[in-house]
């Protein structure tokens, strides 16, 4: 198994985070080797800037954190992130469409941004704590249907994170076609191994350094 410093998405996505945090977000990463830092999107220059030179990644967050803006606007927002240095989108879907089961427009959404991230990552956040289970193994298949390649279970914003349920059940619905992004809750090392042993290729948290340490 690869080294568990190498699953981390080192995160930082509450709404007060100043540049000086996400300047230490990225020093951090850099130290412990981490394999992306995840920020808000207006602070994705300032990551690529402290970045130069390391071999970490830039994920930003698309539609974040309800998953309820236009799609026109996720996509205007996701071309900024690419156009500024992200080299990972990590979308959230529009919950309420999928749950008033309109599924083409979830769909539609997903191909849409897929169309401006072209050959970089697209993780597609899925809020697992709002879904039935049938209404995760819609949302998967929408999501390899679109082109995806992770689904990830939550923002961490939401009324509950990743859960061992959950992954189990996405597992089996993607079939290893798709990743899977544990996010929301992580904070120590066993569960992190424990959700890696199920399958997962990346785990979002904020807890990267206390997990690895």
């Amino acid at each position: 198994m690869m080294p568990l410093e190498n699953f981390i998405d080192h995160t930082l996505l509450k709404p007060s985070a100043t540049t000086e945090n996400i300047i230490q977000l990225c020093e951090e990463a850099k130290k412990y080797n981490f394999f992306a830092v995840c920020v808000n999107g207006s602070f994705v220059q300032l990551a690529k800037r402290e970045l130069i030179n390391s071999n970490v990644k830039i994920a930003a967050v698309v539609g974040f954190p309800l998953g309820a803006t236009a799609l026109s606007i996720k996509v205007l927002e996701t071309k900024t992130c690419i156009s500024d240095g992200a080299d990972e989108i990590d979308m959230v879907i529009n919950v309420g469409m999928l749950k008033s089961k309109d599924f083409k427009y979830v769909e539609n959404e997903i191909l849409a941004v897929k169309n401006e991230v072209g050959d970089r990552v697209l993780k597609v956040i899925i809020e697992t704590c709002y879904l039935t289970d049938e209404e995760k193994r819609v949302v998967c298949k929408i999501a390899m249907k679109a082109g995806a390649d992770f689904v990830k279970t939550s923002t961490g914003f939401g009324t509950n994170g990743a859960t061992i349920a959950d992954i189990k059940l996405m597992k089996e619905v993607l079939k290893g076609q798709l990743s899977i992004k544990a996010s929301g809750g992580i904070s120590d090392k066993e569960t992190a191994l424990n959700y890696i042993s199920l399958g997962v290729s990346r785990i979002g948290t904020s807890s990267g350094i206390k997990i690895i340490t």
